[in-house]
């Protein structure tokens, strides 16, 4: 006989209670006239956050989807906005007021008390530190009530990468629902560095009770079923510490995840759920397990196959569809019901649409009994069955599956395949980091599996192995095909301090700053913009690395320099630079001339910064000419004296014509 039990504290905690109740009073008691949100799902539940949904109950996700419902307010629509248990930051109070919904508050008490904590103390200039998982919403909320920035820790290793960076008073918290062994540690930890820390322990008492009932009951049995929704953090806290006394220890949202192998030669069998299960979900769980042995269940599988009970598959026909449900006749007492949440996961579907009176259907039961006598059934829950048999083939032959991105998360991108739900983690969306996940919501993206577990429902998608492997492919090709001295054209990928970087279909090259002119240039961006395209030709290949250049030979102002700058030329330029021994003069791009300090002036110079400026034109003479060398040096000094010596040579020949002059009695003008 086996002996099912059932930890006392197992289910709805009261702020969970509170919130939920909430929600569903609000349902109940309004009319047409009236829309109910919640910001965020009021609970990490599914299947309470679905029959909300059934209800009328939509979700709005964050201050975006709140600021695009207060564009799209209706007349004579009265919005009521639901605060969840696990609370929000002081901003999402006032844009909810602002925009003119009516708010209602079910923010769990032990939250609000935290609130209130980090909002005080953080006047005052201390500094928070949270224990806790900062992606929870609970925690995010906290730290929208802090007036500085909190630190947020959930572990000793975290604890010491900011010990050397926080002084002066601190005030310790805790996320309602964090492990209560890790708080005492972290505790302890912050108490050795004297610092002068202020500790309130914000663990829910209810929280803590759960856990230590849960460490003790799995020590004690030998299988632990721990429900609750997968996303649900105090759940996933009951299972780890159930895991560390049970091996055998197994976590399921609802009966239909229950694998009833399981508890085949288990004599004792515990069962615990977190904070925001509901009860007649444990109570299902429960009769399930003990009202039958394990070899009963079989055989009554066995011989009968059609009997209609949680988990089955029935066939039946549609005898009646309606936009939100189907009416289906299974050859039993009841009719089965299909509601639109689970007929698809197409948000607002109208049924009558896809399905038609007549048509066969294949379900899944959820529940024998929803509360008015009929069977409830899950279409969708049979389709992703099918689907995963595909995805699993997929899987092992490392097929390219083509799906479209349906929802937008805070670690990723989840996409749909069928009516299965295959997540991409935010670091195999692409093999650079992608800032922006919100540009792939509704695209059509390529992607591999690189794991499938259809039990625990966790199927990971891989984007960034299929454009690693069609990157490398283009550059193989691209390698293949080029050589020293082509001439190839890409697009300006990024341009920086040292010069730009060109996407030549398959790799990048680089287009060093010295590199994009025979001249001097101070900033790439002056030369190439990113996104336009430019023609290089390839410098060098070493490796995977590509070097490019813009200096073509046929643009080399070298080339014919020495007829331009033969000795004795006059030639005009710019200061380009100066230096202690003289001035370089930039004669065009590419060609300096250096103006020694000495052949400045016929007076002594110093240095070139008191006689000229950077950019000031100066006129000067050729004295040398260095081809091989590319040297070229410049004399004022020597212009100058030529000038002194036309001069001198004009005044001689005045004075003799004058002399002349008198000689044959003439009058000479001056």
């Amino acid at each position: 006989m086996r002996e099912v039990i059932v930890a006392k504290s197992a289910g709805f905690c009261f702020g969970v209670k509170r919130a939920v109740d909430t929600v569903y009073e609000q349902v109940n008691n309004n009319d047409s006239s009236t829309l109910v949100y919640t910001f965020g799902p009021i609970i990490h539940n599914e299947e309470v956050v679905s029959d909300l949904a059934s209800r009328g109950v939509k979700i709005i996700n964050d201050e975006n989807e709140l600021e695009l419902l207060k564009n799209n307010k209706k007349e004579g629509i009265n919005y009521k906005i639901v605060i969840r248990s696990h609370g929000v930051g002081r901003n999402v109070y006032e844009k909810i007021k602002s925009y003119g919904f009516e708010l209602i508050d079910a923010t769990c008490p032990f939250v609000k008390k935290i609130h209130n904590i980090v909002d005080e103390e953080s006047k005052k200039g201390k500094t928070i530190i949270i224990t806790g998982d900062e992606k929870h919403p609970e925690v995010q909320g906290i730290i929208g009530w802090c007036n500085n920035m909190p630190i947020i820790v959930d572990s000793i290793t975290k604890a010491e990468n900011y010990a050397d960076k926080i002084g002066g008073d601190i005030v310790l918290v805790s996320q309602t629902t964090f492990n209560n062994i890790k708080f005492k540690e972290l505790v302890e930890f912050y108490e050795k560095k004297d610092y002068n820390i202020c500790v309130y322990n914000t663990i829910c008492n209810a929280t803590e009770v759960r856990q230590t009932e849960t460490d003790k009951l799995a020590s004690n049995v030998d299988v632990m079923i721990v429900i609750g929704g997968k996303h649900s953090s105090n759940t996933q806290k009951l299972y780890e510490i159930s895991k560390k006394q049970c091996k055998n220890t197994y976590y399921i949202q609802t009966l239909v995840d229950m694998d009833l192998t399981v508890i085949e030669s288990a004599k004792r069998v515990g069962i615990t759920a977190g904070a925001s299960t509901p009860n007649n979900i444990i109570k299902e769980v429960h009769d399930s397990m003990s009202e039958l042995s394990f070899e009963e269940l079989l055989k009554q599988s066995e011989e009968n196959e059609n009997k209609i009970r949680t988990g089955s598959v029935v066939e039946g026909k549609v005898i009646g569809v309606k936009p939100d449900e189907i009416i289906v006749d299974i050859q039993y007492k009841s009719d089965g019901i299909i509601t639109r949440n689970e007929y698809s996961n197409t948000p607002n579907i109208d049924l009558t649409t896809v399905v038609n009176v007549g048509d066969p259907i294949t379900a899944k039961v959820i529940k024998t009994n929803d509360g008015e006598g009929q069977v409830l059934l899950s279409y969708k829950r049979v389709a992703a069955e099918k689907s995963y048999e595909k995805l699993e083939e997929a899987f092992n032959n490392e097929e390219v599956i083509k799906a479209k991105v349906t929802q937008v998360l805070e670690g990723g991108l989840s996409v749909t395949v069928d009516e299965c739900k295959v997540f991409i983690p935010a670091s195999l969306v692409s093999d650079t980091y992608e800032k922006n996940l919100d540009k792939f919501l509704d695209q059509e993206i390529e992607f591999v599996l690189t794991e499938f577990n259809p039990k625990k429902r966790r199927v990971i998608g891989n984007r960034k192995k299929l454009i690693v492997a069609n990157k490398e492919a283009a550059a193989k090709k691209l390698f293949d095909s080029i050589n020293v001295g082509d001439v190839v054209e890409g697009t300006v990928k990024n341009v920086t301090s040292f010069g730009a970087f060109i996407d030549l279909g398959g790799a990048d090259g680089l287009l060093h700053i010295s590199e994009m002119s025979w001249g001097r240039i101070d900033d790439p961006k002056s030369v190439v913009k990113v996104g336009e395209k430019v023609k290089t030709f390839i410098k060098e290949i070493n490796g995977d690395k590509i070097a490019l250049s813009l200096k073509f030979d046929d643009t080399n102002p070298w080339l014919n320099a020495d007829e331009k700058y033969a000795i004795g030329t006059v030639v005009t330029g710019k200061i380009a630079r100066m230096t202690a021994f003289g001035a370089f003069v930039e004669l065009e791009p590419g060609v300096d001339a250096l103006l020694h300090v000495s052949q400045i002036s016929n007076e002594h110079v110093e240095k070139p910064e008191d006689v000229f400026k950077i950019g000031q034109e100066v006129t000067a003479k050729v004295v040398d000419f260095k081809e091989a060398d590319k040297k070229i040096s410049l004399s004022i000094k020597a212009l100058n004296n030529e000038a002194a010596e036309e001069d001198e040579a004009e005044a001689v020949e005045t004075e003799e014509a004058a002399e002349e002059a008198v000689e044959n009695n003439e009058t000479v003008e001056e």
